[in-house]
């Protein structure tokens, strides 16, 4: 029979000891809010199928998915998702075409150039932008963005898809910047002074170990940049226009996913209405382009870090 380390005993009786009523407390609200947000989540998911449901009981599915105008506010009514679908696509890539560039050559020189004073310092400006509301985002948009613009693009409209594209790249940037840097940061020290050893430059120790290194992670921050692009609604409602077309134009007025939600749910359209519950089958096709978005970041992240594990 074996006999039990010195010290065993004494580990059993705190293990087994009556625990302090804080404990208890802190461990059941803990746990309340952990169950609330699920249950937030799930009730949100509830109400999206059961009005999307409804909606679909009048218009089939092969309408709303193969019919290429969306007009359900007007006499002549189209449930054809594409036009918002295409508002939401372009203007979300031309976001990307923005924040990527910039959001990674930030998080480069963050993370490999800069010093450790500049890069506690210039790391928290960067994030300031996130911090800013969307809405003056928007009219940032509209206002300044949009007439230089058409300074310089040709039949560029007043309401166009570019302007608010650029805007939310902007504003995606710090999303970008801060986890690609987090994830260049972690990258081993001893993978950069190999490369060093080797005799490879600091640009190519950059280029070829360190980013493919950090692949995962970045590749996990575009997607939760692209996720919070796909789901902006001021910005787009304030600059991009309400004229749902199925276009990949950037130089005319465009709808997404968000802005009509935006526009139906002002009160004007009388709520159990056909056309009330189109905002629940658009925030639900919404729902699922964003949740495989997170699901690919979640998944993404896991393998970075599992890795750098």
């Amino acid at each position: 029979m074996t006999q039990p380390t010195p010290g065993t005993s004494s580990v059993r009786a705190e293990l087994t000891a009556p625990r302090p009523a804080s404990e208890k407390l802190a461990r059941w609200v803990l746990g309340a809010a952990g169950y609330a947000s699920v249950l937030v989540t799930a009730g949100i998911v509830a109400v999206l199928l059961v009005e999307s449901l409804a909606f679909f009981r009048d218009v089939p599915v092969s309408k709303f998915l193969g019919d290429t105008q969306w007009t359900p506010l007007f006499a002549d009514k189209h449930y054809g998702i594409w036009p918002l679908f295409s508002g939401t696509v372009l203007t979300t890539i031309i976001a990307l075409l923005v924040a990527v560039p910039f959001g990674l050559l930030a998080a480069v020189y963050l993370s490999e150039l800069a010093s450790e004073r500049a890069r506690r310092w210039l790391k928290p400006v960067l994030e300031l932008l996130a911090g800013v509301p969307t809405v003056v985002y928007g009219y940032f948009a509209l206002t300044l963005v949009t007439p230089l613009l058409q300074r310089v693009v040709p039949g560029l409209a007043g309401f166009n898809a570019l302007g608010p594209g650029v805007v939310m790249g902007i504003m995606i940037v710090p999303i970008v910047a801060s986890l690609s840097e987090d994830a260049l940061y972690a990258v081993p020290v001893s993978l950069r002074e190999g490369a060093l050893a080797l005799g490879a430059s600091r640009v190519a120790t950059i280029v070829r170990v360190v980013i493919p290194t950090a692949f995962s992670g970045i590749a996990a921050s575009v997607i939760l940049g692209l996720s919070r692009a796909v789901g902006e609604t001021m910005i787009v409602a304030i600059a991009a226009g309400q004229q749902p077309r199925l276009t990949f134009d950037p130089r005319v007025p465009v709808e997404t996913m968000t802005a009509y939600i935006v526009q139906v749910s002002l009160g004007d359209t009388p709520a159990g209405t056909l056309e009330y519950r189109t905002i629940f089958a658009v925030g639900l096709a919404l729902f699922l382009m964003t949740l495989v978005l997170n699901t690919v970041s979640y998944w993404l992240r896991r393998r970075v870090l599992g890795g750098a594990a």
